[in-house]
């Protein structure tokens, strides 16, 4: 029931950051056809698409953990057997992942405070709000860490998707 409760929620998350993409796109576009086609660039667009671009990129981070496709060295635990392999994996998590998420889930926490106390903004063309994204930064870690929670236990109940 954890195990569902988790990857639902990066899931859902998933699918409504990709949405971003679209939005991200779409402000490019329109910035190349009123940069070229108009000779009217706008002030806004860059940095817009760089904030888009950032919420999009660490927002997926617990959706891609969940389905694997995160960068992984398996040189020498393609040659362990199951079992294994699966405690290099929990070990894995426990040695790295879970110190790293701490810190990036604490450390964000922070970022995301200051900021927002501070109320931040960009220092370009057009000052948007920064303490935005850096909370995004926040949830993002803390989604990471519990897809990391999901994959633990997915090992540890012997489910395939989280080993392969």
């Amino acid at each position: 029931m954890v195990i569902k409760a988790i990857d639902g929620l990066n899931e859902i998350t998933g699918r409504i950051v990709s949405i971003f993409a679209v939005l991200f796109a779409a402000v490019i576009i329109y910035d190349v056809f009123m940069r070229y086609m108009l000779n009217e660039p706008t002030r806004w667009a860059f940095d817009v698409s760089k904030q888009l671009y950032g919420f999009y990129f660490i927002m997926l981070g617990g959706y891609a953990l969940r389905h694997n496709a995160h960068v992984r060295v398996d040189l020498l635990t393609e040659r362990f057997g199951d079992g294994l392999r699966r405690i290099v994996g929990v070990l894995g998590y426990l040695i790295f992942f879970f110190p790293f998420t701490w810190v990036f889930t604490t450390r964000s926490y922070e970022f995301a405070l200051r900021s927002w106390n501070q109320g931040e903004v960009t220092y370009g063309a057009v000052q948007l709000p920064v303490y935005p994204l850096k909370m995004a930064m926040c949830i993002a870690a803390a989604l990471l860490f519990l897809q990391g929670i999901s994959q633990v236990l997915k090992i540890i109940l012997n489910h395939d998707e989280a080993v392969s």
